[in-house]
């Protein structure tokens, strides 16, 4: 994969709420890391072929479906489905924090790997709970470069918390729960500080799931923002 490469991505921002205030989860990425090295970010990664095979306990919202394949040329139900599924394989992977039910008993023939190890929680995904905040590519000339999806979701859907998976050798280091204003005194990527003020300007909830959501992008050589 070249630099220039563009991989499908999606960033899951967690939020733990007390009242009318808010903490949001974020981690430390391993200093040996070529990308964002040392930055604090929301768990996420790159998209993998497993994300389209995982069933799900409940299916994601059908506006916030539609706002994921705006601006897209792979415009499927499964290809939002599995950008929202990758969120959930990542944070699990990252922090060991396992997002969904445990009602419906384990999924049924989860994909090999993190989706297995998934599975053996005995909580099943779920996307109901998945908002969609923002959408950004990577500027060209960084080491890597990702078309990347920042989803959203209450901590109250974390069903599973996997000991041990956070540590110094780890990807991410150190996993803190903070609120808006500290979150924005770490140090974060630009990406990353733009989205919280995305976040600041929504307000409480409930959000509309049909309203637009920032596409942030270089055309040109420019930076712009576009509404999806």
């Amino acid at each position: 994969m070249t630099s220039e490469t563009i991989r499908d991505a999606a960033t899951l921002i967690l939020v733990e709420r007390d009242g009318p205030s808010f903490k949001l989860l974020m981690g430390r990425r391993h200093a040996s890391h070529k990308f964002m090295p040392d930055k604090f970010v929301f768990p996420g990664g790159a998209v993998d072929p497993e994300d389209q095979r995982m069933a799900v306990a409940g299916p994601l919202d059908e506006a916030v479906a539609g706002k994921l394949l705006t601006k897209t040329r792979r415009a499927s139900q499964d290809y939002a489905r599995a950008l929202a599924l990758a969120a959930i394989r990542e944070t699990f992977e990252e922090t060991g924090l396992a997002l969904g039910v445990t009602d419906h008993g384990p999924p049924p023939a989860p994909p090999e790997g993190a989706w297995a190890r998934f599975a053996e929680t005995g909580v099943f995904p779920t996307l109901e709970g998945l908002d969609l905040l923002a959408r950004a590519i990577t500027p060209p000339g960084r080491p890597r470069r990702f078309d990347a999806r920042f989803f959203i979701a209450d901590a109250a859907w974390i069903a599973h918390r996997a000991e041990g998976v956070v540590h110094k050798d780890a990807e991410l280091t150190e996993l803190v729960w903070v609120g808006l204003d500290d979150a924005l005194k770490l140090e974060i990527p630009n990406i990353t500080r733009q989205v919280l003020g995305d976040l600041a300007a929504l307000g409480p909830e409930p959000w509309d799931r049909a309203r637009p959501r920032p596409f942030y992008r270089m055309v040109r050589g420019k930076h712009e923002v576009e509404s999806l």
